[in-house]
């Protein structure tokens, strides 16, 4: 079988998890990449006999408008799907049901579904190191489980997931990351940003009203010159140590 790895990573998170589960089947395997500022056209095309790993972080536990935007431009021909969602050991809520609408909406037939976790992209010292070696172990054997389900093609099409419909309402983080002195204006966070929220000519600035809070900018910049704020941080992150403390497992469900 060939993969389709439909990806949306500001911060690498979630590709992770999705190459933890492609590489167990050793497939031939090619990438939409979700986070692209500009999306080529031509590419956004799976085939009925393909396989596509459609991969999500959970932005306060639904999917990232933006990624919901391009996957509703995917043409899935009714070829079957893998949805995953990764989370930052907290909560994921309704996102894998939410995924699961877009990627029926976008002609895709949902066979298995993954959530995993992987280390917060804004409070890092939650679930940090995420996916690990454990992580990758459960990750492998979800791969082969859902391997064997992709062989028996006489298996019904459905899945029960977890969530509720309607959604839960969208929040709003409210974190923009800023460029401080030490910018060297090299632009990477303007030419990579999938928001496009960052303007070359100002790139100190972010406009807010575009931003996504997916910290993309923060984790690529050489020079760590962009930060967001540290007291906000840190009373986020006060709120939901209790929460986010314990460790979580991976699940899979077919």
């Amino acid at each position: 079988m060939d993969i389709v790895e439909i990806v949306f990573s500001p911060t690498g998170g979630t590709q992770k998890v999705a190459e933890g589960l492609i590489q167990t089947w050793g497939a031939p395997s090619r990438r939409i990449d979700l986070t692209a500022p500009s999306l080529d056209m031509d590419a956004l095309t799976v085939l009925a006999d393909e396989v596509a790993v459609i991969a999500v972080p959970s932005f306060g536990g639904r999917v990232p408008a933006l990624a919901a935007q391009r996957l509703a431009k995917v043409q899935g021909n009714e070829s079957r799907c893998i949805l995953v969602c990764v989370y930052g050991n907290r909560a994921y809520e309704d996102t894998l049901v939410e995924l699961h609408d877009l990627a029926c909406q976008a002609g895709f037939q949902p066979i298995a579904a993954v959530a995993a976790i992987a280390e917060h992209s804004i409070m890092h010292q939650y679930a940090s190191g995420r996916p690990d070696q454990e992580d990758r172990k459960v990750l492998n054997g979800f791969a082969r489980e859902i391997g064997e389900k992709l062989s028996r093609s006489g298996d019904p099409v459905g899945l029960s997931l977890p969530g509720n419909r309607p959604y839960k309402k969208m929040g709003n983080v409210g974190l923009v990351p800023k460029g401080s002195n030490q910018c060297t204006q090299c632009g990477l966070c303007a030419e990579t940003c999938p928001a496009q929220a960052i303007s070359k000519e100002l790139l100190k600035q972010t406009d807010g009203k575009r931003c996504i809070s997916c910290m993309r900018c923060v984790v690529n910049c050489p020079q760590s010159a962009r930060k967001v704020n540290g007291a906000l941080v840190a009373t986020a992150a006060l709120a939901m140590k209790k929460v986010c403390s314990v460790r979580k497992d991976n699940e899979l469900f077919l």
